[in-house]
């Protein structure tokens, strides 16, 4: 399994005030440091200098170079923010991850270990990370947790995980309803 050579270190939410500046989701473990990985490039590879100049709440307010009103600023609104993952710091635990590895990775069940599903997304809500899984068998969404209880194995090498979830259905049921209850 190949790694990503851009990592998505954080999206553009809303606008803040009337001189351009954004809010910003940071996905950095530091989320101030988002503005110290150089010129970042969005998901058109069009090349972004941002400052953070302050924070509110959960978010950021970044300042983006030549983005001076709130309607300009108005048109960042879902920009995603990339680094060169060779600018981001090394991983130095093999229980760290970046969070753009583990999507697409393959889910294999844990007593099984047949492919139940992939990884499409990772979220926190603030109780802790979430894994988003589309279900194989149903094409259904499921979230886990990513914790060593429900995932007990990342491998990144070889592209998958292990889920160790007993209350993850699989499998649809007879009625083709995914968890229904009888």
């Amino acid at each position: 399994m190949t790694t990503q050579s851009k990592i998505c270190l954080g999206a553009v939410v809303g606008v803040h005030g009337i001189k351009g500046e954004v809010k910003v989701k940071s996905f950095t473990e530091q989320d101030r440091n988002i503005d110290k990985y150089g010129v970042l490039t969005d998901q058109n590879g069009r090349s972004l200098e941002i400052k953070v100049v302050g924070h509110s709440k959960e978010l950021l307010r970044v300042k983006i170079k030549g983005v001076d009103d709130r309607n300009f600023a108005q048109t960042f609104i879902g920009t995603q923010f990339f680094a060169d993952r060779d600018v981001l710091p090394p991983l130095t635990d093999e229980e760290e991850f970046y969070q753009a590895d583990l999507v697409g990775l393959d889910v294999r069940e844990a007593a099984s270990g047949n492919v139940a599903g992939k990884v499409v997304g990772i979220y926190n809500f603030g109780a802790g990370d979430i894994l988003e899984i589309r279900v194989k068998a149903s094409g259904k969404l499921e979230m886990i947790p990513f914790n060593h209880a429900y995932v007990p194995t990342v491998n990144i090498e070889d592209g998958y995980i292990i889920v160790n979830a007993v209350s993850m259905q699989f499998e649809p049921d007879d009625d083709g309803e995914e968890g229904a209850e009888s």
